[in-house]
């Protein structure tokens, strides 16, 4: 069984693909940022001359919480995911990152690949992270 939905209450994709897609017992989960459904950025603020400000805790936080609502969408949770890709636009930012990636895993958690990229869909994102989650029908 396969099928592809977009989740009520997240932003919604800047192109067209799915937020989550079923493809048997293994879901997919698309590159999911700290973007929300007015698209404004979670730990992202531009002050009134556009001097920005930029937490990669913040939006990491912001990210794996996303995610977790995703996977909800398919009665699964972040306890079901088996393999995580992250992307980061500055890898200064992985002890940040690594330090909330933490609080929501630990070494029995998914696998993990984090490589830094040139740039993300927005000036303002420093991650974007994709998943993998196995959550039998």
């Amino acid at each position: 069984m396969k099928n592809s939905k977009l989740v009520e209450g997240k932003a919604k994709p800047r192109g067209k693909f799915p937020h989550i897609k079923r493809a048997g017992d293994f879901l997919y989960v698309s590159g999911t940022s700290s973007r929300r459904p007015d698209n404004t950025f979670v730990g992202a603020e531009v002050d009134e001359v556009g001097t920005t400000k930029l937490d990669i805790r913040q939006q990491t936080r912001a990210v794996l919480e996303n995610i977790e609502d995703i996977l909800k969408s398919e009665g699964a949770g972040l306890s079901d995911i088996i393999d995580i890709t992250t992307f980061l636009v500055n890898m200064n930012d992985f002890g940040g990152y690594n330090e909330v990636y933490a609080d929501f895993f630990d070494y029995s958690g998914p696998t993990r690949t984090t490589v830094a990229v040139h740039q993300l869909p927005h000036p303002l994102l420093l991650i974007e992270i994709k998943a993998i989650a196995y959550k039998p029908l």
